[in-house]
């Protein structure tokens, strides 16, 4: 095994050992769920060792096929990005995620907003039960901090997708917690948690290699531009942004496709990473089932294929862009030496209507979750990309035009068209810079579940969405999950329009 394996290793295999005491009953609220087995919350941890385990536990959480959005990569079917994808058969309920028409008692819902509060107790049972620990104090306070980056973004992730919800800070919670308001999250928790994980964590190159895959500084740097993106505060986004851009820690990979690749896992550009161990399929082995579920269906057989690049992204790249040929993998391409045939259960062309005269979709797939090999194996050992560097650029050229400063907007702006092979953009109006960007974004990170809240956050998504049948005031959010409603008998409510 290479060092680079041997945090993820570390993180799977001793998560196993107090699982119990973070993941909870399906069949219950998760968040009324005493623990099971030998290891208990009254007794665990105790120790330096214990300490080691509950903290990679919090990253074993990511392992949860759930924890990315109920295990379907629904985020990006319902943009403008992708369809559904698989063969028709398959999963049939996700068409009524690709337009609009899913209800609160959608399978994949309750998974997904049960599997972020997983996340979050065992991000608590760190931040709570570590700090009377008699150990090394420079570890238990980078331990504390690890887990407030991470429960930070847990919760960043909650209040995307669902606005208002339940604020949980203790191990053991209240089950008939009500829903508090999405500012407050940000106020008491996200911004915070970020802001001491800023001040106690390294950087990326005080880390040894046993330790890749772990937050840094610059993680929670990046991390707080966003949330600071998303609140419309651009001078605090600017002000992490550039913060990290003059760390000098991370720098553009050369290559677009390297930024996704087995050459540039924990590579010059990836801020914060999902490590995966190669051909071990199962969470509890190391694998991350996360590219499989939208691996090449059929010859070769990688995965299931949900995930389809959609025409209208296809055909939005300009013809120069490289990020196109390195987003979407097309039917009789040849990489790495395999043939991709297909799937023979999935038209190669989908039409509209029976005049076959207007195209639907075709069949091709997701090239960012591409590990080579020709069989599901593979798949299991892609390391999934949560923060990189050209995200960074953008947020700082966002941030920036929005301050009124174009000049440093485009130059960050055209550091990311320059790598796609294009030509510089040299309009400063706001308006033309600002569509510039949310474009620059869309083909750098399609396919990675950052369109639809793009869209949303920007206003676009009734335009652009709306065809689709994305509905004003509904759709912005996630509706609770109904059993949730339920189980705590009206203290949580609905969204609005569900």
């Amino acid at each position: 095994m290479t060092s680079k394996y041997t945090i993820m290793f570390k993180f799977i295999t001793t998560a196993i050992l107090i699982i119990s005491i973070t993941i909870s009953s399906c069949k219950k609220d998760f968040l009324d769920v005493s623990p099971q087995g030998s290891l208990t919350e009254a007794l665990f941890p105790q120790t330096e060792a214990d300490a080691f385990l509950a903290i990679n536990a919090v990253y074993g959480s990511l392992h949860n096929w759930s924890y990315w959005s109920g295990g379907f990569p629904i985020l990006d079917i319902m943009s403008d990005d992708a369809r559904k994808g698989s063969n028709p058969g398959d999963a049939g309920r996700l068409n009524l995620v690709d337009n609009f028409t899913f209800t609160p008692t959608l399978t994949d819902i309750f998974p997904w907003y049960s599997a972020l509060y997983q996340s979050v107790k065992s991000a608590n049972v760190v931040i709570e039960r570590i700090p009377p620990i008699e150990m090394d104090e420079t570890l238990k306070t980078r331990y504390i901090a690890e887990a407030k980056f991470l429960r930070a973004m847990f919760y960043f992730n909650l209040v995307r997708a669902w606005g208002d919800v339940p604020k949980v800070t203790t191990v053991v919670a209240d089950p008939d917690l009500p829903r508090s308001p999405k500012m407050e999250i940000y106020n008491e928790i996200i911004i915070p948690d970020l802001l001491e994980a800023i001040n106690n964590l390294p950087e990326k190159n005080d880390y040894n290699s046993d330790d890749l895959g772990r937050a840094t500084k610059g993680a929670a740097k990046t991390l707080l531009a966003k949330v600071y993106l998303y609140l419309k505060d651009y001078e605090n986004a600017s002000l992490y942004a550039l913060e990290v851009i003059n760390s000098a820690q991370y720098i553009l990979e050369s290559d677009f496709s390297n930024a996704f690749s087995l050459t540039g896992q924990f590579g010059i550009e990836s801020i914060f990473e999902v490590g995966a161990r190669p051909f071990e399929e199962g969470p509890l082995l190391g694998g991350n089932q996360f590219a499989n579920t939208q691996g090449v269906r059929g010859v070769p057989n990688k995965g299931w294929g949900f995930n389809r690049p959609s025409l209208s992204l296809i055909n939005s790249f300009a013809a120069d862009d490289i990020r196109k040929d390195a987003t979407i993998i097309f039917l009789g391409e040849t990489i790495d030496g395999v043939f991709i045939q297909g799937d023979v259960a999935t038209n190669d062309i989908t039409y509209t209507d029976d005049s076959e005269t207007d195209t639907l979709e075709i069949e091709c797939y997701n090239q960012k979750v591409w590990v080579p090999g020709e069989t599901t194996v593979s798949e299991w050992g892609y390391n999934i990309r949560v923060l990189r560097y050209a995200e960074v650029l953008l947020i700082a050229a966002e941030a920036l035009n929005e301050n009124g400063n174009s000049g440093d907007a485009l130059f960050y702006l055209n550091q990311i068209r320059t790598r796609a092979g294009l030509i510089d953009f040299t309009e400063a109006e706001q308006t033309l810079l600002r569509n510039e960007i949310i474009d620059q974004r869309r083909f750098e990170f399609a396919m990675e579940g950052e369109r639809f809240y793009d869209l949303v956050r920007t206003g676009k998504a009734p335009e652009i969405l709306g065809p689709l049948g994305f509905i004003e005031g509904k759709n912005e959010l996630f509706p609770i999950p109904q059993s949730e409603i339920d189980l705590s008998g009206g203290a949580i409510t609905q969204n609005p329009g569900w």
